[in-house]
């Protein structure tokens, strides 16, 4: 089941997804009409089923329609989100390309109405930053208005999300085999790599991941802690040219695997954001040979990737010290970033 893009007017409305919608909106199928020439974002199941709906619009005008009104400002509009959750992390997958589209079009602000009773939904939009700030009072009921400002840190590092909190904090460049870094990490494939072994899967539809590790260093970890991913060379060339910076996390949590009393516990934790099957992560359990487990958002890849030899050369880090997992200066990092031409406002400093 992959996400794409169809124009409305290839969208079958007569699908029993769209029931609830024409129950809330009586306007909805005029609209849906109106809407023939744009795109939309859906979920289908392999006999064309619809399981997600999503429409972005952007916005730059006073919203008038809402108590109070939003001054005039950039944004994005969530103009519909339905989801039937069923396993995958659909609602993730869909807030990570809302945040997505903010970051590609430069917006500041997204917002969404949402009838009180999807309380699912609302919680959803509530857990990534969003807050009510205002009601839209029509025929057909009374919505909430949940809106989130970009480029301003929250009291949280989810509720922040994408952006990335770049001060009092240590900085780390993480490396993953290409198998690996593929599998966790697929907005950050590169060019020469097959997408079609990107399975629709928890950990890929996801914003959050967890990584299993035996390299040292990794008990240090901190909440709030940056990661810079870097993908070790492909062996189709020389590391100082193959292997590259490609992406950036913010540590959530660290786990020792000797924590979790139970292999209950471990799957539990692991399972929903892994790319590991269940039958590595039980070996893994077994053996206690990758004794590091720890959480991270994915909040950005480098829209260019910054190549080993760029960093020694340029940046300044050590050829000799060990790229598993090394410590960053602000300075390699923020060089580093800059580099890899990240939307502007991701890092705030």
């Amino acid at each position: 089941m992959e996400l794409i893009q169809k124009k409305f007017k290839n969208i079958n409305l007569q699908d029993y997804f769209f029931n609830s919608l024409l129950k809330d909106y009586q306007e909805f199928a005029h609209w849906f009409a109106r809407k023939a020439e744009d795109n939309a974002y859906v979920f289908e199941d392999d006999r064309g089923n619809i399981n997600g709906f999503l429409y972005l619009k952007i916005e730059n005008e006073v919203i008038t329609d809402v108590m109070p009104h939003l001054p005039a400002k950039r944004r994005i509009k969530v103009g519909t989100m339905k989801i039937n959750a069923r396993g995958t992390k659909m609602g993730e997958r869909f807030l990570k390309k809302i945040f997505d589209h903010a970051s590609h079009n430069g917006v500041d602000e997204i917002y969404v109405t949402v009838f009180p009773h999807h309380d699912v939904l609302i919680g959803l939009f509530q857990k990534y930053g969003f807050s009510r700030v205002a009601e839209k009072i029509s025929e057909n009921g009374v919505e909430l208005v949940l809106l989130k400002e970009l480029h301003k840190l929250q009291d949280d590092l989810v509720k922040s999300y994408p952006m990335v909190n770049n001060m009092n904090v240590k900085r780390h460049l993480l490396s993953l085999k290409p198998e690996w870094h593929t599998r966790l990490l697929p907005d950050s494939i590169l060019k020469n790599e097959n997408a079609r072994i990107i399975e629709d899967v928890s950990h890929t539809n996801s914003i959050h991941k967890v990584y299993l590790s035996a390299m040292q260093g990794l008990e240090n970890l901190k909440r709030g802690d940056i990661l810079l991913i870097y993908r070790t060379s492909d062996g189709l060339g020389p590391a100082h040219y193959r292997s590259v910076a490609t992406s950036i996390g913010v540590i959530e949590e660290y786990r020792s695997i000797h924590s979790f009393a139970t292999r209950d516990e471990f799957m539990t934790y692991c399972r929903p954001y892994s790319v590991f099957s269940d039958a590595e992560l039980n070996q893994f359990w077994a053996r206690k040979k990758y004794p590091h487990v720890f959480r991270f958002t994915y909040n950005t890849a480098l829209k260019r990737r910054v190549t080993r030899g760029e960093m020694i050369e340029q940046f300044g880090l050590d050829p000799n010290n060990y790229w598993g997992f090394m410590a960053l200066t602000q300075n390699q990092f923020d060089s580093i970033v800059r580099a890899g031409q990240i939307d502007e406002g991701i890092i705030i400093n």
